[in-house]
């Protein structure tokens, strides 16, 4: 085990750094350079070099559509590393191998190895008057150098911002994907869906395949065009892959999530059990599968049976998650306005009917008349709330506002996800469904309170 003042200084070191995450992106994307990402994983000795890399872009479902390739990998027998952001409580969860997060002893010894490499870069940087390393830079590398310290045969790397100039960027993959383009992060990725679709593409590498989820002409056209400069060879959701969701009888208890036949240029898969809940993991589990087809051109072959194995384990926290109890809760990360419309459609598609109380926090920057037109009328209470643990939350009276100006409503104001979850489980029947969304943050603060050593008293009433 790590020393504890160990760990808490490595913590202390790298949140140190300029952190988007907290203090919001940059207005532009000037801000944002490769080089520096480059650099540090050079005098790494360039670890990402050791194992192919499936590196995944996308608006909404590069998570979920992640964690499936994982599994999936994982299951065939390969040491799988996977690489996602934002964490919700751990910033460990963000590297893990096989499934298992990296230890508090592998955080030390990796912030250890790159230190002085970013010291080395960062007196460059004051010399030359160039922006120093960002928090995301050195814990993609530190990512990329676990996966190569602990013998990764395969790494799933999520991006964390748009694409062209993400930090993830920095390597050359095996596959590139890019799973859905709407509307999010604008004033750094564009204001038209073309604009965003390009920034995503900025991941399509020269001669190297692709798979697009992406739906929308305007956002299609960009994609074929980027793919095609870069004699990229591109598949496409309804050109070279089709799938059919067989949606679930309407549960009367518990929730369900149906099944999905997947074909590609390849093979039929399934139909196969989609292994998260919603109709739009099934757009994401095609994504998925006609990546693996890709992979196994190249030589890394994973059966159904190994599908079948690896979705029977997947666990994606705070994407429409179920924790038992009376009420059931709900938690999911929707933060934008389509990732609202999907938590809409699986909660009117995969969950009983019944009483249902909306929990709802967001970020500043977000379309917030949009997503609340999209939830709001799945719900008979309304609780606002904002998270504590990062500055950039909406303050609840403002959300409040949105409310009574789009359906007359007077919503109840918690300060607090801890204050939300009393007055949640006060106002809702053991029979309904209390649903927390609107911001990852507000998801992972939630959670944690639901999950901790008090839960099982907040879980019933």
């Amino acid at each position: 085990m790590a020393d504890e003042s160990q760990y808490a200084e490595s913590l202390e070191y790298l949140y140190g750094r300029l952190n988007y995450e907290r203090q919001g992106m940059p207005k532009s994307t000037a801000e944002l350079r490769l080089g520096r990402t480059r650099r540090l994983l050079r005098r790494l000795g360039d670890p990402q070099d050791s194992y192919p890399i499936v590196h995944v872009a996308g608006t909404k479902g590069k998570g979920s559509t992640s964690a499936m390739l994982a599994v999936a990998s994982h299951a065939s027998g390969r040491v799988t590393g996977l690489f996602c952001s934002p964490h919700l409580h751990r910033l460990e969860e963000r590297f893990t191998v096989d499934g298992v997060e990296a230890t508090e002893e592998e955080l030390v010894t990796l912030t250890e190895l790159v230190r002085p490499s970013v010291a080395a870069m960062d007196r460059e940087s004051d010399r030359l008057g160039l922006r120093p390393l960002t928090f995301f830079d050195i814990t993609c590398a530190m990512g990329l150098l676990h996966f190569a310290r602990r013998g990764a045969k395969l790494v799933i790397l999520e991006v964390g911002l748009g694409g062209r100039l993400d930090s993830t960027n920095s390597i050359r993959p095996a596959v590139s994907v890019i799973t859905s383009i709407s509307y999010d992060h604008m004033k750094q990725l564009g204001s038209t869906l073309g604009a965003i679709a390009g920034e995503k593409a900025g991941i399509l590498k020269r001669g190297r395949p692709a798979v697009s989820g992406v739906r929308g002409e305007e956002a299609r056209s960009v994609i074929e065009r980027v793919a095609q400069s870069r004699k990229s060879p591109l598949h496409q959701i309804d050109v070279d892959i089709h799938y059919d969701y067989i949606a679930p009888l309407r549960p009367v208890e518990k929730p369900s999530s149906g099944h999905v036949h997947v074909s590609t240029w390849r093979r039929a898969w399934g139909p196969l059990p989609l292994p998260l809940i919603g109709p739009h993991q099934a757009h994401n589990m095609a994504t998925a599968l006609a990546t693996l087809d890709v992979l196994a051109e190249q030589g890394f072959e994973v059966s159904e049976a190994d599908v079948r194995r690896g979705f029977q384990r997947l666990r994606v926290p705070a994407r429409v998650e179920v924790l038992e109890g009376k009420p059931c809760w709900v938690i999911d990360g929707a933060h934008n306005v389509a990732s609202a419309q999907a938590l809409a459609s699986a909660l009117e598609t995969c969950f009983p009917s019944g009483p249902k109380t909306l929990v709802f926090g967001t970020t500043r920057e977000k379309d917030l008349h949009g997503q609340l037109k999209a939830l709001l009328p799945l719900f008979e209470t309304i609780i606002v709330t904002k998270y504590v643990d990062n500055p950039r939350a909406v303050p609840p009276e403002d959300v409040a506002q949105a409310i009574l100006e789009i359906d007359g409503r007077t919503a109840l104001i918690a300060s607090d996800p801890s204050l939300a979850i009393e007055v949640a489980l006060g106002e809702t029947r053991k029979d309904g469904l209390i649903c927390v969304t609107g911001s990852l943050f507000l998801a992972a603060e939630t959670r944690a309170i639901l999950l901790g050593e008090t839960s099982k008293a907040l879980l019933t009433r």
